[in-house]
Formats: C-alpha cells, sequence, structure tokens
C-alpha cells in the first residue's frame, strides 16, 4: 500500500503545481462550490483549473474523503466499517490475522473493500451488507464446498465465501485463503 500512497501523493503535489493552490484551498473551493454530485466536482475542477480527468477525478475523491473519513487515513478499515457495518470489523480483522502468518503481501483498499496481493490479486474482502462481509478468493480450482460459491466466468475473483460471525473464520476457510495466498505467488 506504500507504493499506492507515494503515488497518489505525487498525484497531489502535482495538481498543487498545476493550480497555484494548496489541497487545503482546493478542498475549500470546492467546499463552497455546494456541489455534491461526484462528476459535477469533477466537471467543475476541469472547467476552472484546467485539470486533466484523472487530475479532476482523484482531487475530487480526496477531498471527499478528507473530509468524511479522516480516520480512515490511517487504517483503511476504518472507513469500511462503520454505522451498521462496524460489527463485522472482528472478522475483517481475524482473518486479517491469519494471514499475515502466511508471509508478505501487498494491501490495496478500493470504496467498498480491501483488496489482498502477492504477483497478482489472492482475495478481496470488504462488508456486503449490514450483516455480512464477503471474502473473494482468487484461485482456478477450490475443493467442493456448501459454504464455498464458485462465481462465474469473468469475475474478480472465482470463488465467493459469506461470513456473518468471526467464528466462521475456521481452519476450511483458512485453508483456502492459504491455497489463493501461495498460488498468487
Amino acid at each position: 500500500m506504500a507504493d499506492m500512497q507515494k503515488a497518489l501523493a505525487t498525484q497531489l503535489n502535482n495538481i498543487e503545481e498545476l493550480t497555484g493552490k494548496s489541497l487545503d484551498e482546493l478542498k475549500a473551493i470546492i467546499k463552497q462550490s455546494n456541489l455534491t454530485k461526484h462528476t459535477e466536482i469533477v466537471k467543475m475542477l476541469k472547467d476552472v483549473f484546467a485539470l486533466g480527468h484523472g487530475h479532476a477525478n482523484t482531487l475530487a475523491h480526496f477531498a471527499k474523503e478528507s473530509t468524511t473519513t479522516a480516520a480512515s487515513e490511517s487504517n483503511p478499515l476504518d472507513a469500511l466499517y462503520t454505522g451498521p457495518k462496524a460489527a463485522l470489523r472482528d472478522i475483517h480483522d481475524s482473518l486479517l490475522q491469519h494471514m499475515n502468518q502466511f508471509g508478505p503481501f501487498d494491501t490495496a483498499a478500493k470504496q467498498k473493500y480491501v483488496s489482498y496481493r502477492r504477483n497478482k490479486q489472492f482475495a478481496m474482502i470488504g462488508p456486503a451488507t449490514n450483516t455480512r462481509v464477503e471474502l473473494g478468493l482468487n484461485i482456478k480450482a477450490l475443493p467442493e464446498s456448501p459454504r464455498l460459491e464458485k462465481l462465474p466466468a469473468g469475475q474478480m475473483c472465482q470463488y465467493r465465501v459469506k461470513l456473518s460471525h468471526p467464528e466462521q473464520v475456521d481452519d476450511e476457510v483458512i485453508a483456502w485463503i492459504k491455497a489463493a495466498y501461495d498460488n498468487a505467488g
């Protein structure tokens, strides 16, 4: 995740240089615009500052995230597990505790889940509903189990496991993740 953060920091520095404004000034401009839709904010940034779409999109996301989820900067799980989904955090933490014993891997926080990868992605974990975490596994073949849902071709992962209680993170689930981890190396 450090590489992604470095890339984001570089892009934000470039935006400051292009606009001649600090990030705080740009966030204030966005807030003062009273625009709420992401596409409207991106258009405004492109029009006012002649930013390309990539820079405007990144700045719009950054301004929104920095004002609504400051806690997520230290841990991306803080942003995913809020409100009614907060009780599901224990499931994700339990999965991570086991995964950390496998060896090194990279983490990439997304809007609704966290991606875990070695040479390629091996797992995706995130709250799918207010009562369930979904674990996506990226591996071609696993032994059949009623708990393991095979996904149609073309999906980001080949399998999905639905977890609603930390106790469901058992030896079987950990073995599936370990197989996907080993396969991604």
